[in-house]
């Protein structure tokens, strides 16, 4: 019996491998010691040599790590998110001395200088060159870090596309000097900011006067988020923040939800084909990522095209669905449907009867494609 358990066990899994956690030792020169990193990798990431993966740097290693890594893995599971690569800093007592900055120009110096450089000029760089990544690269710090991942912000380009800044001690005048900064940053960012109501009095206030100045920065290019968390505290706002954030910089990224298509698609003034098209770029602008299109949004933007009696898109659709998916009836199916809808009956149920000996996908079966093709035959007299 326990052979037996072992050997299901063993059927499940195949094919699905957890998650890797490997831990590091990095010689730091802008530092001149060693640091410990953690080191998340996307499941299948050996098996996958062909794709590669944004960065999630989380600050705070030592207890920031778990909650941001377990998010990512699950977030992208579901296709809520991409696969990535999560890359913890432990910091431990160096927390403070790493986000040091001056007590005139609030900017970093000394040891926080040093740190600001290793992030930069070493770490990134050594990951890049070790792991297959793509060049999107979020952050993650909490109270003393939360302030000080916005020092990147300054340099051009910046380092990060997104910041998630869970209750920011923020240094003096960094509001005043993210409005002047941020309209100036020519490529794509995502901010996300979260306090709670039972922060840190101090913090909470700052965070709310924060989120008040970040909330008129004129920018189409910046993507600015806030939560303030009822009943939450400094420590627990951090296990509702991370999730929170991951949805809202990824929301693009994830399949088309039953909401899209009632209240993007079915009201789109551009043709559904584009807007699916246009979907698919900006996954590949924003993460570096060159998806094929999900089954699922094919099949999204092929139903209410018919809905919307959206022909031309419809016939867009299933030109693109046949290619990318040839071996499957997904393609033919609303290729099928397109000239059958336009006055081409005869080619609709050749191409209805063509897919006999392709895969099947989700509703759309080899019955239903020879069924369409009989009613056809049948209505016409073929």
């Amino acid at each position: 019996m326990k052979n037996i358990l072992l050997l299901l066990i063993a059927v499940l899994s195949y094919g699905i491998a957890p998650a890797q956690t490997i831990y590091e030792e990095f010689e730091s020169r802008k530092l001149d010691t060693t640091r410990r990193l953690k080191i998340q990798l996307p499941r299948n990431y050996e098996q996958n040599q062909d794709k590669v993966y944004p960065i999630v740097l989380v600050l705070d290693a030592d207890y920031l790590f778990e909650p941001v890594a377990g998010n990512v893995d699950y977030f992208s599971y579901w296709e809520d998110m991409p696969e990535s690569i999560v890359v913890g800093v432990i910091q431990g007592d160096t927390r403070y001395d790493d986000a040091y900055y001056d007590d005139v120009n609030y900017m970093p110096v000394d040891s926080g200088a040093d740190f600001f450089e290793f992030l930069g000029l070493e770490l990134i760089p050594y990951i890049d060159s070790k792991y297959r990544t793509a060049k999107f690269i979020i952050t993650v710090g909490h109270d003393f870090t939360a302030n000080f991942i916005n020092y990147y912000l300054f340099k051009d380009p910046p380092l990060f596309n997104g910041i998630i800044s869970l209750s920011p001690d923020t240094a003096p005048s960094m509001g005043e000097r993210l409005l002047q900064r941020i309209p100036a940053i020519e490529n794509r960012m995502f901010y996300y900011l979260a306090t709670g109501t039972d922060d840190i009095k101090g913090l909470q206030e700052a965070a709310i006067e924060l989120d008040a100045q970040l909330k008129t920065v004129k920018s189409e290019k910046f993507n600015y988020y806030f939560d303030n968390f009822e009943g939450a505290t400094h420590y627990s706002l951090v296990g509702r923040g991370i999730p929170n954030a991951l949805e809202k910089i990824f929301a693009v990224y994830r399949p088309i939800s039953k909401q899209q298509y009632t209240d993007e698609l079915m009201t789109t003034t551009k043709p559904i084909n584009e807007y699916l098209s246009e979907k698919y770029q900006t996954i590949k602008d924003l993460f570096g990522l060159d998806n094929p299109i999900r089954v699922n949004d094919y099949i999204a933007t092929a139903t209410a095209s018919e809905k919307r009696k959206q022909w031309g898109s419809l016939k867009a659709i299933a030109a693109m669905a046949q290619r990318d998916y040839p071996d499957t009836v997904l393609g033919d199916y609303y290729m099928a449907r397109f000239l059958e809808e336009t006055g081409e009956p005869k080619k609709a149920m050749r191409t209805f009867q063509g897919a006999f000996n392709k895969e099947e996908v989700e509703f759309i079966t080899i019955d239903l494609m020879l069924d369409k093709a009989d009613k056809i035959k049948e209505d016409f007299g073929y």
